[in-house]
């Protein structure tokens, strides 16, 4: 069974604050990077908004069947996600229910998907593309 890598991250200036989200998709070979401007969100939004984005672009990219027949390795530095998807954390923040239950939905189509933690040096790619996309909606640090 061939693997699909896929480096997610979200992140905000501020909490909330402006965010965006960085996905970079690794399969048979090639290498797939998305950002994207969020608006304004807190961290915890942006992290589980780049999964969920990550998640729709790799069933675009490989179909229906192609996800089915895959294990697929989600790395982010979030580990509150991590462990709320593993069933380890309740969630009780009202906006990540919602978000929850999105990627919750989406995740039945990945038979073989795992939810690892990554430290934030094991996602630099994705970490990368945040940034860039925040430098370009002119949001600063503070």
């Amino acid at each position: 069974m061939t693997k699909v890598i896929i480096h997610c991250d979200g992140g905000s200036r501020g909490n909330p604050g402006p965010a965006a989200l960085g996905v970079v998709i690794e399969y048979d070979g090639n290498v797939k990077e998305y950002s994207q401007y969020l608006g304004e969100k807190t961290n915890n939004e942006a992290e589980y908004e780049a999964v969920i984005f990550a998640l729709k672009k790799t069933k675009a990219l490989l179909g229906k069947i192609g996800v089915k027949n895959r294990e697929v390795e989600v790395l982010v530095d979030s580990e509150l996600l991590v462990k709320q998807m593993t069933g380890k954390y309740k969630v009780l923040d009202k906006k990540i229910q919602s978000l929850f239950l999105q990627l919750w939905n989406l995740k039945i189509d990945f038979p073989h998907i795992v939810f690892r933690h990554t430290l934030r040096d094991g996602n630099t790619q994705a970490d990368a593309l945040v940034n860039r996309e925040l430098d370009a909606s002119g949001s600063k640090l503070f």
